[in-house]
């Protein structure tokens, strides 16, 4: 294995479990109409079973970070997976919608869990040279589990009565795959040394994933890294003045990321292009096109983030929005339904390159280490809680409001981002996490 190939195969392993997320949480698309009919299910009952996977991952997201901080991140890893298994199975064989939305709830619950624990560990092992990119290799994931999910669902739309259980049951295989891998995985070395009191541990692993740099450099991290632990203005309350920025950041990220439409988009994306005129079969093939999209610019953007930095990302991804979003409300306004999946795609680059790059590394990286996994879960709990919101009231917003109501509404969100990335969001590129608080308060 190479110097940094530890490293590298951690923080792979870490981030499949973005992979089971973003597969979660588009599958359902494929299912969604499918499932109404079949236990003729009205708007409000429908949009309940459709959401509830996002209900349990506000649940999920919630609580991760006391499992997280308590039993260490690798455990909490590994009962994602076990999640993730549990719902795929229970979803494929539910027999009426109840115990559907149950499953379906559980998955939720891992696809929480994995917001708070993956990219947090990652950030945690990373050298800060690349923990940009190392950290959305979380995003990517996501997108390439979107994109299968999307692949899958169109492939095995044509099998008869039950594909929709199929779709929902494909996930049992990476599910179990994950799980295993996670036994590869280490503790983090922060977690070790600010919890557990374990600084040769620590540095152990801390050798393992930074062995580029000297023994008197690691001394020095294991140092600074200890003296966070001993501070006393680290308290164990979370709600404090001195965190009031980093909280006020991770809300607002999380919150704006939602209100740009993206949930709603990726999870209703065929209904969305057959408002267009598109045949059912033609608009699940153009979400498979939603998720080729959102790769590639995942893949441009995290080959940015620790180059060009977190905040420009973000004002590309903004404007990228404002474009894109301006547009598809046009576009239903004046009747020209051909040009909605194209500016569908440029508002799913747009999100891919910013929001979707960014979101899950700026959110690691602001909180000091003892309250990483509670800021971590603030930060996933507004995220899952606006998403699930969304996705709840979205099929009511698709009858009451005209399509160009809806998309001109997401506009304007995203015209209030670009004030609040350009007076308020620091740069956080390349500055050790133990240092990031006092960069916070200058």
């Amino acid at each position: 294995m190479s110097k940094k190939g530890f490293l590298y195969q951690s923080a792979v392993v870490a981030s499949l479990a973005g992979f089971l997320f973003g597969f979660d949480t588009v599958v359902i698309s494929g299912a969604e109409q499918k499932i109404q009919a079949l236990w003729s299910l009205d708007s409000t009952l429908h949009g309940l079973a459709i959401s509830m996977a996002l209900w349990g991952t506000v649940i999920g997201s919630f609580i991760g970070g006391w499992p997280a901080q308590f039993f260490g991140r690798k455990k909490t890893l590994l009962s994602v997976g076990v999640l993730y298994l549990i719902s795929a199975a229970g979803s494929a064989l539910a027999p009426e919608v109840y115990s559907f939305m149950a499953f379906r709830f559980i998955g939720g619950l891992g696809i929480g869990i994995s917001t708070v624990a993956a990219p947090m560990f990652i950030s945690e092992i990373a050298p800060p040279q690349y923990r940009g990119r190392l950290t959305g290799m979380f995003q990517f994931n996501i997108v390439v589990g979107i994109l299968m999910a999307f692949l899958s669902n169109s492939l095995l739309g044509g099998i008869g009565e039950n594909a929709w259980r199929w779709m929902l049951g494909v996930e049992a295989f990476p599910a179990f795959l994950f799980f295993l891998l996670c036994f590869l995985l280490p503790e983090s070395p922060r977690w070790l040394i600010v919890y557990k009191n374990d600084r040769i541990g620590g540095m152990n692993i801390l050798k393992k994933t930074n062995p580029e740099i000297s023994d008197d450099e690691i001394t020095l991290i294991l140092d600074e890294i200890a003296a966070t632990s001993n501070e006393k203005q680290q308290s164990r309350h979370f709600f404090t003045k001195r965190l009031l920025r980093p909280i006020f950041l991770a809300v607002l990220i999380a919150f704006f990321n939602q209100l740009s439409g993206i949930n709603a988009i990726l999870y209703f994306a065929p209904r969305i292009f057959e408002m267009t005129g598109l045949e059912a079969e033609t608009a699940l093939l153009q979400s498979v096109g939603i998720g080729i999209t959102n790769l590639i610019f995942t893949f441009i953007g995290l080959y940015l983030i620790d180059r060009l930095g977190r905040r420009k990302l973000l004002y590309i991804g903004s404007f990228g929005y404002i474009a894109s979003l301006g547009l598809t409300a046009w576009a239903f306004a004046s009747g020209r339904m051909t040009m909605v999946p194209v500016y569908i795609f440029a508002f799913i680059a747009a999100h891919a390159i910013g929001q979707g790059a960014v979101i899950w590394v700026f959110i690691s990286e602001i909180f000091p280490n003892k309250q990483r996994a509670f800021g971590q879960a603030l930060g996933s709990f507004t995220h899952w809680f606006f998403a699930a919101s969304l996705t709840l009231v979205f099929p009511l917003m698709a009858e009451a409001l005209p399509p160009q109501f809806i998309f001109g509404l997401f506009c304007g969100m995203m015209v209030l981002q670009l004030i609040w990335v350009r007076f308020f969001v620091p740069e956080t590129k390349g500055i050790q996490l133990e240092k990031m608080e006092s960069r916070l308060h200058e």
